[in-house]
């Protein structure tokens, strides 16, 4: 567990490192990259250990009797989560970007409204559009610094055509550990529009010490409109496994997702079942525990050491790696901060406009890194910023 050891990722097809340059103009010579959601650590030893085992044994065949892997499923959600989980009620997609591809697929039509609470993450809107859906946003009241819902605001925007609302919980950027009451109002909100309530909670192992994720489907009232979306792959550093989980309890809503996935014949690869079964496990929890806890310290170091520049503001996250910075109050044009950061401070990090509105003046960092990474990126920062202290 030791995430202080720094791992060289370039020239090795890591899209976060090895396109920076490309995309933000970083060289990842001397940059940092600090954009794509992906951490700079190895994932526990059980998970090293179930590839091992593959690859002792050496044949990479199809993958058969699902009975452990979804048991593992069910054990972490339950002991994690308080969320008592039908093991038969799980479809495996290729990750969550396709899972949600695949519910708006599944439960919407063309030219359908699509709800999304933005600035959001950005896949989001990209599969709604690519799928001929609209996208639909309700933008997120920034109070002080902390994301709430103004469900009065977007009572009146709804037209009557929105048949799906995507929730991020918790929320990406931003960090937002949704309350209880904040969930059942989302509920509510779906109820009243009658709209499908797809709920990607990728991030609901990443929680602060003070907070505490509620799932979504532990919220009474739901049961008919409801979809889960859970994966291993952030938690535990896995996501080239491209694995994800959409869970749902309706049987209409199971039958008709299943339907579409037996017509685009999707199913997973074995080595994301095998290395998700691997870290839902007590060994794979200790290790969850202690990578919050090393995370917890970098955003306290991170959000100091910005918030220390006059102008510049970190929200304070609740849980994630991902640092959302308001630069909104140095005055500066969306042109210039960015232009500092990547070409002064030479680090990639990801263009608040890309999340929807609300997102104009922001810039999102990767923080789940090395602890001196961090120390170096505040420092960067901070001499590219020196004028305003």
């Amino acid at each position: 567990m030791s995430f202080d050891t720094q791992i060289d990722r370039r020239g090795t097809h890591c899209v976060k490192w090895d396109k920076m340059e490309a995309l933000y103009g970083v060289s990842p010579k001397d940059g940092i990259a600090m954009w794509v959601a992906d951490m700079e650590f190895q994932p526990p030893q059980c998970v090293q250990d179930a590839i091992k085992k593959m690859l002792d044994h050496g044949v990479y065949g199809y993958y058969g009797d699902e009975t452990e892997y979804r048991a593992a499923i069910q054990w972490w959600m339950k002991t994690r989560h308080g969320w008592t989980l039908n093991p038969d009620h799980i479809f495996t997609t290729h990750g969550l970007v396709n899972g949600t591809a695949m519910c708006i697929d599944a439960f919407t039509s063309p030219g359908d409204g699509v709800v999304l609470f933005t600035p959001v993450y950005h896949a989001f809107a990209r599969v709604i559009s690519a799928a001929g859906r609209e996208v639909v946003e309700c933008e997120l009241v920034n109070t002080n610094g902390r994301y709430e819902m103004d469900f009065d605001a977007y009572d009146a925007q709804m037209t009557g055509s929105e048949t799906m609302l995507i929730l991020c919980s918790p929320h990406n950027p931003g960090g937002r550990v949704w309350t209880k009451g904040e969930l059942q109002a989302v509920a509510a909100f779906a109820k009243r529009h009658d709209l499908i309530l797809v709920s990607d909670e990728i991030h609901h192992d990443l929680v602060f010490p003070g907070h505490t994720h509620i799932p979504m489907t532990n919220i009474a009232g739901l049961e008919d409109r409801l979809v889960m979306m859970t994966a291993t792959t952030k938690t535990f550093n896995i996501a080239g496994s491209h694995s994800g989980n959409v869970v749902i309890a309706d049987p209409d809503l199971r039958a008709r997702f299943a339907a579409r996935m037996a017509a685009l014949g999707l199913s997973p690869n074995s080595f994301g079942l095998f290395m998700a079964t691997a870290a839902y496990s007590p060994e794979g929890a200790e290790w969850v525990d202690a990578l919050v806890t090393y995370l917890d310290t970098n955003r306290k170091i991170f959000d100091a050491g910005i918030n220390a520049i006059p102008g510049l503001a970190s929200m304070q996250m609740e849980s994630t790696y991902l640092a959302w910075v308001d630069f909104s109050g140095t005055g500066m044009s969306r042109e210039e901060f960015t232009s500092r950061t990547q070409d002064a401070a030479k680090i990639a990090a990801n263009h608040g406009p890309t999340f929807g509105k609300g997102g104009e003046d922001f810039l999102r960092f990767n923080i789940a890194a090395p602890r001196a990474v961090v120390e170096d990126a505040v420092a960067r920062m901070q001499a590219a910023f020196s004028d305003l202290q």
